[in-house]
């Protein structure tokens, strides 16, 4: 493919803004062409940063001075060659250097995510590993640090390349005995056949199931908190958010729509929302508040139940509901508690003051707890499933194989895990139906 067909592309791989130092990045057949036009120096060691100057070459004017490093295919993120510019990083700098690679005939600036196309296209990295780059881009916690270098170290590649490999073994099976049914086959080869898909049905459950942890992780945990009005929620949001997120006032039906506050426990991303307080509501509006209030804790990860020391323990208060063994009971307004009070209370509530912070950081402890054993749930022996792309392709082939188990004709047995190595295959981008082939051939002798 010629350098016409072939853009070479740029942009800067820095944020924009101020800053000491900016980089610029090409990629593609003229990267080190424009960088020798660039510059007074020519050579250029691959992978040593080497100082130079950078001029335009339509004038000769000195643009900027700074470091250059060249990356020659196939050893480059893109697998092309590759080109980064590291130059001084003020706005005007940058503009400069940006027009006049603007200007060059067979050279354009990337579209989003481009760069990570190209490594995909040019067999760097699978779709696994670029939606795990992207997700590292966004990390905000430690949990999502760790979860998405381990995807990008092909983690879960090689779980779903597996399932796969082992998937095609048993098509390579299956199809030995449709297509030469006068051979002599083992009698057991279509029992074994079930047996292997039953063991992959097993497998690729528990993979689809640590979606719930993978996913909670990206995307962090929810928590909802749910209370009667006036028992001090939004007082609480705002102590555990360390700021005033949530208006708050003795008036019964201030808070009517959700306020969410993000916070990260131990490194995983949490999203606290106050939710509006459960009562009978006089007018339209609150009552639609306590509406989205329900959902709100009908669909969290944790329910923080808060209740109100001054009418503890409450019995005919409508937040009961939603208690059951994993959710948190909390006490508010513990200063105003007495000691006989106290001893009334039963063993499960923790008691906080969002007035005086008293037992705040038990309740954090408890939130901390809670989120731990959430994500360490379903997250399985290795990398989980971090995405709905690839939870809904993982259930499609996962339902081609429990089909297989259930057919009686085994050309609709091997068109069942045909489908579910095609599905495995889309969620890492990698799909050659000559494996197939390949694997009859070396295993059981059809050239013969």
């Amino acid at each position: 493919m010629t350098a016409t067909e072939t853009p070479t592309i740029f942009a800067p791989a820095t944020a924009p803004g101020r800053a000491g130092v900016a980089v610029l990045r090409l990629s593609g057949p003229l990267a080190f062409s424009v960088l020798a036009s660039l510059t007074d120096d020519k050579r250029f060691s691959p992978r040593v940063l080497s100082f130079a100057r950078f001029y335009d070459p339509t004038t000769g004017e000195l643009i900027d001075s700074g470091l250059a490093v060249s990356f020659p295919a196939p050893a480059s993120f893109t697998g092309e060659d590759v080109v980064e510019i590291h130059i001084h990083g003020s706005a005007a700098v940058i503009s400069k250097l940006v027009s006049v690679l603007a200007a060059r005939p067979g050279v354009r600036w990337a579209e989003p995510g481009e760069f990570t196309r190209r490594a995909f296209d040019n067999g760097k990295l699978d779709l696994t590993e670029a939606e795990a780059l992207a997700d590292l881009l966004a990390a905000e916690t430690e949990a999502q640090r760790r979860q998405a270098l381990h995807q990008m170290d092909g983690a879960l590649a090689r779980r779903f390349e597996s399932l796969r490999t082992r998937a095609i073994d048993v098509l390579a099976f299956i199809e030995a005995v449709i297509d030469f049914p006068e051979d002599d086959l083992p009698t057991e080869t279509q029992a074994q056949s079930v047996k292997k898909i039953k063991t992959l049905c097993a497998d690729l459950s528990e993979l689809v199931e640590s979606a719930r942890s993978g996913c909670r992780i990206r995307h962090g945990l929810s928590v909802a908190v749910v209370g009667a009005p006036n028992v001090g929620k939004s007082s609480l949001v705002n102590r555990l958010a360390g700021w005033d997120v949530a208006i708050v006032s003795p008036t019964a039906g201030t808070t009517r729509d959700r306020v969410s506050v993000d916070l990260v426990l131990q490194g995983l991303p949490v999203t606290v929302t106050d939710t509006a307080g459960l009562r009978d509501a006089a007018e339209d509006i609150e009552a639609e508040g306590i509406r989205r209030a329900e959902r709100a804790v009908a669909m969290a990860d944790v329910r923080l139940a808060v209740f109100s020391a001054e009418t503890w323990p409450a019995e005919t208060d409508p937040t009961w509901r939603w208690v059951d063994s994993e959710t948190l009971v909390v006490v508010n307004k513990s200063d105003l508690m007495d000691e006989t009070m106290s001893s009334l209370a039963i063993a499960s509530p923790i008691l906080v003051s969002a007035e005086t912070g008293e037992g705040i950081d038990a309740l954090l402890q408890a939130l901390t707890d809670r989120a731990s054993a959430l994500v360490a749930q379903q997250a399985g022996p290795s990398a989980p499933i971090t995405r709905e792309r690839h939870r809904i392709l993982a259930v499609t082939a996962l339902t081609a194989l429990n089909r297989a188990l259930e057919q009686q004709e085994q050309d609709l047995q091997a068109e069942d895990v045909r489908l579910a190595i095609r599905e495995l295959g889309r969620i890492t981008g990698r799909i050659d139906v000559e494996d197939v082939l390949g694997r009859i051939f070396s295993e059981f002798c059809i050239g013969k």
